[in-house]
């Protein structure tokens, strides 16, 4: 059952415009996933797409091309004697920025949201732009969210906070017709765009049967305990749905052969997602044990950074407020990084 969910999931993610048959093709057991444009390429292997019911991998391959899209050197984020060729030398440090969404209209409902596509609340908006003010002087070259309303909105909006004004651009290959209606034709309106490449592997884990219900009444129903050891634990999925480890298999191996070599290449990356996708991240961050994961909680809307240096996560918690210097203290990238967005506010 919980397999031809799944499948029935991706169905409608299909007809919702998040997958497209045309760009899903069987080739030797290898994915890429191309965003080619000018002065940048992507090349990312073996995607890998994790049942909900089983252990077993299958691999589909995925090619796409965004030409409408650009990652650019920012000159702001550089030294002030750097050339153009300086962008592609291998980063000693890059800045990754976690943020779980502001509150859905479910949480506020106390209903089992999991993969259910629920938008913000008014708070959750408040949320997501205070989450913005708060990174409004961290570096941001890409970003990535889940498949869901909640996530995308947070990331946009907090976007409209940053300094650099740089604007969020969602990068649609799903279609020929999407790539193409979707071109940029202007290369200085393309240096001041940041790609949103958005993945259902980032999704929130999926529910399952206790999707839609109302939190305290499925607890009177089921028993406390065994509400608790839906949520709580770590390999014990509800009914036909997953559990943290599921959603952590399908999590991590998207952050490792996607996002991570972004940051490899020196890129700043911001994620935008959901409790248990993030979770099942800074499990691997961290290095936690799956003891140590359930119990880590993660508030709405509020930013989680990390370092990204020599191949290791150094976790700084989580920016205070834009007016506070302490964050940028951290880093002599990130003190340098905002000196300059000062400078550019004064000239």
């Amino acid at each position: 059952m919980a397999a031809t969910a799944f499948h029935q999931a991706v169905g409608t993610l299909q007809s919702r415009g998040q997958f497209s048959n045309s760009a899903l093709n069987q080739e030797n057991g290898i994915a890429s996933f191309r965003s080619i444009s000018k002065g940048f390429k992507l090349d990312f292997a073996l995607l890998r797409r994790e049942t909900y019911c089983s252990k077993k991998r299958s691999f589909s391959a995925i090619q796409a091309s965004a030409s409408s899209q650009t990652t650019v050197f920012d000159p702001v984020s550089s030294p002030s004697n750097g050339s153009a060729s300086d962008s592609k030398k291998k980063s000693s440090e890059a800045a990754l920025i976690l943020i779980r969404h502001g509150e859905s209209m479910w949480n506020e409902k106390n209903l089992f949201t999991g993969c259910v596509d629920v938008p913000l609340t008014e708070k959750g908006v408040e949320e997501a732009i205070e989450a913005g003010k708060r990174i409004s002087n961290i570096p941001v070259d890409m970003i990535f969210t889940s498949a869901l309303i909640r996530a995308q909105m947070t990331a946009m909006l907090a976007m409209t906070e940053h300094r650099r004004k740089k604007v969020p651009i969602i990068v649609h290959d799903e279609s020929e017709q999407a790539k193409t209606w979707s071109q940029i034709f202007s290369e200085e309106t393309k240096k001041q765009c940041i790609p949103v490449v958005t993945a259902w592997q980032l999704n929130e884990r999926m529910y399952g049967e206790l999707q839609g219900l109302n939190k305290q009444e499925t607890a009177d129903r089921y028993g406390k305990e065994q509400v608790h050891e839906w949520r709580r634990s770590y390999d014990i999925p509800p009914p036909n749905g997953e559990s943290l480890e599921m959603c952590a298999e399908r999590a991590v191996a998207y952050f490792t052969e996607f996002i991570e070599p972004q940051l490899l290449s020196g890129k700043n990356v911001m994620i935008a997602a959901h409790g248990n996708s993030l979770r099942s991240i800074i499990m691997y961050l961290d290095k936690l044990t799956s003891q140590e994961v359930i119990s880590l909680e993660l508030s709405t809307g509020i930013p989680m950074l990390y370092i990204f240096k020599e191949g290791s996560f150094i976790r700084r918690g989580s920016p205070v407020a834009p007016t506070e210097a302490g964050v940028y203290a951290y880093t002599k990238g990130l003190a340098q990084y905002r000196q300059k967005l000062d400078e550019m506010v004064q000239s």
